[in-house]
């Protein structure tokens, strides 16, 4: 889906997903053959889970933290939590 329905959806503007992609927040976002952001429902069921944390309070800075162990799969499970 592209940007405009990606942000009508979760409810996030097009600057701000911009934005998380250039800090690495949302990463390996697909384009598409004009060159257009093509997100995956991966992509929504992330930023679904992004807004989760941001509204417990969490930093952006925090949640980068976290995201960097999500990448790192089960090995980082103590550090996640």
């Amino acid at each position: 889906m592209l940007v405009s329905e990606f942000s009508k959806l979760t409810g996030v503007s097009s600057h701000t997903l911009r934005y998380y992609e250039k800090i690495g927040l949302l990463k390996n976002v697909r384009r598409n053959a004009s060159g257009h952001r093509d997100y995956a429902e991966k992509d929504l069921a992330w930023m679904a889970f992004i807004q989760r944390l941001k509204a417990t309070g969490m930093s952006l800075e925090n949640i980068q933290r976290y995201s960097e162990y999500r990448e790192q799969g089960d090995v980082s499970l103590v550090e996640r939590r």
